[in-house]
């Protein structure tokens, strides 16, 4: 009889609750996700109630998240209940939750896991998610004292109004608001909202997540993205740029050079405007500006021949010590006109050095540059880029690898240098035999050693593969010795982006990867966690060939460098802090570290045709210079130390942009003297 009862309680019970959700308001928003016009995901978000599921997907180059959330808010508006299944960007599973039971809250990945007593409700961030979460996150922020919230689990976000926008086509346009939102990453995030507060998307120069009803809007929403950064780093660089109108004595400073790889005895660096006007001894005259160099080290400025430009990458950029790049594949128009308001110094960011994306048409193709599915097309993209000021063409993994010889025979008819990805279905060899001037990234390089013919690199299997199969690579194998002999013989350049693909086979749950353990900890919170997560899809019991693997990249480092093939250091990653990352990699592989910051300096300057201008400390070059404490030729690690940067003589204090930008800064400011105006 009681069970009989209890069937009948729960019965009603179930009535009454499906009663109440049918009288529940349900909607159904739907977002596109656009890169260059293109549509690469959708999110699709069903909301009854206080209950909110969330269907993510992204399909972009192979790659791409796919999420499928549910929430549970509390009548406060807090997550109660967060539950995220899928997969993450290249392809490791992702299974996340987070509940809330009295006063603990307590969160679950395969990362990490964790919990905290909270005696007020707080917002948890999950490492993986879609971007549902920033509408949240605003919408919780907008209600809080100062715009602020601390959040789960660790970390603060802050948000910004930064003025009223128009969204959509003159008949069908809405009044919305721009926001700006710190703490989430090592970069700001631009929401919108409409009048009621609700989440249109967020916005930048290179990609666009949007209200479906916006969805033919990317070029004017990618035009408000640049505007809206313009505005905000616009502020922040007349804040934080520093000009002279005197001589700048940088005394006590220990000058790196470049051509010889030594460092020498303290003397004194005058700057006067742009350049560098030579090395003095004794005290400063009583008209100079005077910044105590401590005994430091000062250096040319850094270069970064994979950095892919977007405007807030710039401050980063030049923290770092990084001041000559070059941007291998963009969005042109974004490109083009961030070069610009870089040239004119409207934004803070370093010189770069333009090459040209190119990638064929086809279910996995890249949407940056152009895309195109015809060879007489390609060849005249080609013409294209020479004609806007780019100095090469970078090939991509759906390029037909029969059009790779004549793209590249136009190209350098044109001046143009030949860079980038090996096609799928096409070997490292054969790309260098068909005029390829350098092969871009590690895993590139070496894959046609790894795979069979019928193999296609277009996926997340260019990873894996690397990850499983490098680490019994013979590399004085005969195929091996030959393609060495071959670039050797074309004088083909190699950047190989090492710390970046040593990230990834050694990603681990919950730890710090190598290359992030000397940075990651001046990061915001939630970045942090993002870092510290799975990369790949690898088991446990895969992990000692991964990390047999990540060793024998750095052994193919060391022998591509010991038979002469020049190497170029590049990012592909977080800018500043993994070109440091990237040094680091290439002394590890047992380059010195003088011949390291060699490479960086002086060896990328000639590689881009800018040495006459950069790349050392001389008479009359562009003042591009760091001022590190320590010295970098005995301990790498020591270039983290960055207290002071120049650009063509402005002047930059890396302690002041880091902390605009959230983040703990590495040294700190020296002490500058400077007279009295007249």
């Amino acid at each position: 009889m009681a069970r009989l009862l209890r069937f009948g309680l729960a019965l009603v019970s179930f009535v009454l609750c499906t009663r109440a959700a049918a009288a529940e308001e349900s909607t159904v928003e739907r977002y596109a996700f656009l890169t260059n016009g293109e549509r690469v995901g959708t999110m699709v978000v069903a909301t009854t109630g206080h209950r909110v599921t969330v269907d993510w997907s992204v399909d972009d180059n192979g790659r791409g998240s796919k999420f499928k959330e549910a929430v549970e808010l509390g009548a406060d508006g807090f997550p109660r209940v967060w539950a995220i299944t899928g997969t993450a960007w290249y392809g490791a599973p992702v299974k996340e939750s987070f509940e809330v039971h009295g006063t603990t809250a307590s969160w679950k990945s395969l990362d990490d896991s964790g919990s905290a007593q909270t005696k007020r409700p707080m917002l948890y961030l999950p490492n993986n998610s879609s971007l549902w979460n920033l509408g949240l996150s605003l919408r919780l922020l907008l209600a809080a004292p100062g715009g602020r919230l601390s959040v789960l689990p660790a970390g603060e976000l802050r948000a910004e109004r930064v003025r009223e926008v128009r969204v959509g086509r003159e008949g069908a346009a809405i009044d919305a608001t721009a926001y700006v939102l710190w703490g989430l990453d090592v970069t700001p995030t631009f929401v919108l909202a409409d009048g009621k507060g609700r989440f249109l998307g967020q916005v930048s120069a290179q990609g666009v997540v949007i209200d479906e009803r916006f969805a033919d809007q990317f070029e004017a929403l990618s035009r408000l993205g640049e505007a809206l950064d313009r505005e905000y780093l616009g502020r922040l660089t007349r804040e934080l740029t520093h000009t002279f109108d005197r001589p700048v004595y940088l005394t006590n400073v220990h000058v790196f050079d470049a051509a010889a790889g030594t460092v020498g005895p303290a003397t004194n660096v005058v700057v006067f405007g742009q350049r560098i006007a030579g090395t003095r001894t004794g005290a400063p005259p009583a008209d100079a500006v005077v910044i105590d160099g401590a005994g430091g080290t000062l250096l040319p400025g850094l270069c970064d021949v994979h950095a892919h430009a977007y405007a807030w990458g710039g401050p980063l950029h030049l923290a770092a010590g990084v001041t000559n790049t070059r941007d291998p594949g963009n969005d042109n128009r974004v490109l083009l006109e961030l070069t610009r308001e870089i040239e004119t110094d409207e934004v803070l960011g370093p010189r770069i050095v333009r090459a040209g994306f190119l990638e064929g048409r086809s279910p996995f193709s890249a949407r940056t540059g152009f895309v195109v599915d015809k060879l007489d097309d390609a060849l005249d993209k080609v013409r294209w880029y020479a004609d806007h000021g780019y100095t090469g063409i970078k090939i991509y993994n759906s390029m037909t690898p029969d059009w790779v010889k004549p793209i590249a025979e136009e190209a350098h008819r044109l001046g143009l240098r030949v860079s980038g990805h090996v096609p799928a279905f096409m070997t490292s060899e054969r790309a260098v035999r068909d005029g390829y001037d350098e092969v871009t990234h590690i895993n590139q390089l070496v894959l046609m050693f790894l795979i069979g013919p019928k193999d296609d690199t277009r996926t997340p299997f260019r990873f894996t593969a690397l990850g499983e199969r490098t680490a019994a690579l013979d590399l004085q194998s005969e195929p091996v010795q030959r393609l060495v002999r071959l670039m050797k013989e074309r004088n083909t350049t190699h950047d190989p982006t090492m710390a970046t693909f040593r990230s990834m086979l050694l990603s681990r749950p919950g730890k710090t990867s190598p290359t992030d353990a000397e940075w990651l900890d001046h990061m915001p919170g939630p970045y942090q966690r993002s870092r510290r997560s799975s990369v790949l899809d690898v088991k446990p019991e895969q992990y000692p060939t991964y990390d047999a693997s990540a060793q024998k990249l750095l052994d193919v480092l060391r022998m591509l460098d010991r038979e002469g093939i020049r190497l170029i250091p590049g990012t592909d990653d977080t800018p500043g802090f993994m070109l440091h990352s990237e040094l680091e990699a290439w002394v590890a592989a047992g380059l010195s570290p003088a011949r390291v910051l060699q490479l960086a300096t002086l060896g990328c300057a000639r590689y881009l045709g800018n040495d006459q201008q950069l790349g050392s400390i001389t008479l009359g070059k562009l003042a591009d210079l760091l001022l590190v404490a320590g010295d970098p030729t005995k301990d790498i690690s020591a270039i983290r130390q960055v207290r002071l940067v120049m650009k063509g003589g402005a002047t930059y204090y890396p302690a002041e942009i880091y902390r605009a930008m959230t983040i703990a800064p590495f040294g700190t400011k020296p002490n500058v003297t400077a007279p009295a105006s007249k």
